[in-house]
């Protein structure tokens, strides 16, 4: 009997009060934000070499345009050309398809009859193949924009697929933060913000301890650490606001270089470095597929704008970067 109440008892318990899940850690989840924070810089830079990529089919759509409109001009000048030859030849070998011809709205479409060409090709067959150049120029010009019309849909869709999936890290980074308890996230912050303080400082007294020479690479090295501070943003090339490639490109901007902004772009410039002999200026490529640059700032030294809720700052070099390793090195 004493079981059997000692056992009611207990499921009393649990229906009353059923089994809390634990509540996540602090340190777990600022390991879990800060990865999902990199996961977002990651597809920003995906999406900044979507960008590129729109912009240049972008133009090269427009160039292509322009040039169908020429070839278009040429092959109406060409039909021209043609149908008064047709006239002229009917006119001198009787009437028949010459009335319908000499007055119609659109005599070019005459063009395309076999006895008509085989007069005009007896006398005038370097028009008659200037038109047929044409007319192939025109048409293939047609597939041409065709084409770069799709791709630059699929690649509007890409940069729609990377900003999406970046903004969704961002905010699932958010919603961890949000399942603290306030206790918990002001202890968070708190650490991040003196975390972050220390690095500042740090980055700070670094920079200033900096000559460099009159190199390309160190008068692009020294613009990116006068930005010490600066905070992360996608997309964003200064004055301020920096993201990795923005930071990098707008840098060698002001040695007389230009980049593209794009790290998984800016790794086809200059030459490639090996690790053991890097110099000041050289730019840093991180992760399969590139998703990060930096710059070298020697004595194993790297400036960088990281990810989002960080600033530009300067960090110790390594050949992995958080999860991503380093493939590469150029210099500019």
């Amino acid at each position: 009997m004493r079981a059997l109440l000692t056992l009611a008892i207990f499921l009393t318990s649990l229906i009353a009060s059923p089994m809390a899940v634990a509540a996540p850690s602090v340190a777990s989840v600022q390991r879990d934000v800060d990865r999902l924070r990199t996961l977002a810089a990651e597809k920003y830079e995906a999406a900044n070499e979507a960008n590129i990529r729109i912009k240049q089919l972008e133009r090269e759509s427009v160039t292509l345009i322009a040039k169908e409109a020429i070839l278009k001009e040429k092959l109406n000048a060409s039909s021209e050309i043609l149908a008064r030859i047709a006239i002229a030849n009917f006119q001198g070998h009787g009437f028949g398809k010459t009335i319908d011809l000499m007055f119609s709205a659109d005599p070019t479409q005459y063009l395309s009859d076999a006895s008509v060409l085989d007069i005009i090709t007896r006398g005038y067959s370097q028009e008659l193949q200037e038109f047929k150049r044409n007319k192939q120029k025109v048409e293939a010009s047609r597939y041409v924009v065709s084409d770069k019309t799709a791709l630059l849909k699929r690649e509007k869709l890409r940069l729609n697929k990377e900003v999406a999936s970046a903004k969704s890290a961002l905010a699932k980074a958010e919603k961890l933060l949000k399942s603290l308890k306030k206790e918990d996230r002001e202890k968070l912050a708190q650490q991040e913000a003196e975390r972050e303080n220390k690095i500042l400082s740090d980055s700070k007294r670094f920079a200033a301890n900096y000559a460099g020479d009159n190199s390309r690479g160190s008068i692009a090295l020294k613009y990116a650490l006068k930005q010490i501070g600066d905070i992360y943003v996608w997309a964003a090339a200064g004055p301020t606001r920096w993201d990795c490639s923005g930071l990098t490109m707008r840098a060698y901007q002001t040695a007389g270089v230009s980049l593209p902004h794009s790290s998984r772009i800016q790794v086809k410039y200059g030459k490639s470095i090996s690790y053991n002999s890097l110099k000041p200026g050289d730019l840093l490529f991180f992760g399969k597929p590139i998703s990060h640059v930096s710059m070298y700032m020697g004595g194993g030294k790297m400036v960088q704008a990281p990810r989002p809720g960080k600033r530009v700052e300067v960090v110790n070099l390594t050949k992995r970067f958080g999860s991503k390793p380093f493939v590469g090195a150029r210099r500019l």
